[in-house]
This record gives C-alpha cells, structure tokens and sequence, in this order.
C-alpha cells in the first residue's frame, strides 16, 4: 500500500508565497520522479514542475522564475516553493510519485490534492 499525502495550501494574497509539501511512503522500493501538477475549476489538470531522481527538473512557462520544486530523497518528500503568486495560480494543486514498488514493478500513485488559493 502507498500514500501520498500533499499539504501546505491555502489563501494567500496577490504576491505572497507558499510552500507546499508531499510525502509518499508504503510499499515503495525507490521513487524515480516526483512531480506538481494543478487543476483549477473547468481547466484540464496540468504540469507544474517534475523533478527526476537525478535532480532535474520541468517547469511550466507559466511559473518559471516564480516556483522551485525541490526533493528530500531519505524522507521520500518533495516541495514546491511558490514566490509572487498570482489569482490565476488559484487551483487543487497535486503531487504524483513514480516509483519501482517492493515487487520492482513500476507505478505512480496520486496524492489527493490541497487547495491553493490566491485572492485579495
């Protein structure tokens, strides 16, 4: 069994920061990426940032310059840093861990999003 389990999310005003966190644990033999993703109401869920085993990352064009997707490999958790945030980036922002499980079969696994809201 594997949970993954986002916090950090709330309100916050027009140019302030969050720090969203993600820890996953279970049955997980090794963990390749981790990654952000955000759905805001009547959008499709998107890229934030991805971070790979080797510590490379993605970001969306939309929050390059604004957000850091960093990753704790011993406590299995990832955080996004989010700088000058803006109403746009109002959205249930999701964690998603791809990892090898104790079988070493791969998977990715969902965590259940927290909210992010961004408004005066």
């Amino acid at each position: 069994q594997v949970q993954v389990v986002e916090s950090g999310g709330g309100l916050v005003q027009p140019g302030g920061s969050l720090r969203l966190s993600c820890a996953a644990s279970g049955s997980i033999s090794s963990i390749t990426a981790m990654g952000w993703y955000r759905q805001a109401p009547g959008n499709q869920r998107e890229l934030v940032a991805t971070i790979g085993s080797g510590g490379s990352t993605i970001y969306a064009d939309s929050v390059k310059g604004r957000f850091t997707i960093s990753r704790d490999h011993a406590k299995n958790t990832l955080y996004l840093q989010m700088n000058s945030l803006q109403p746009e980036d109002t959205a249930v922002y999701y964690c998603k861990a791809d990892f090898w499980n104790i079988k070493w079969i791969p998977r990715d696994y969902w965590g259940p999003g927290t909210q992010v809201t961004v408004s005066s």
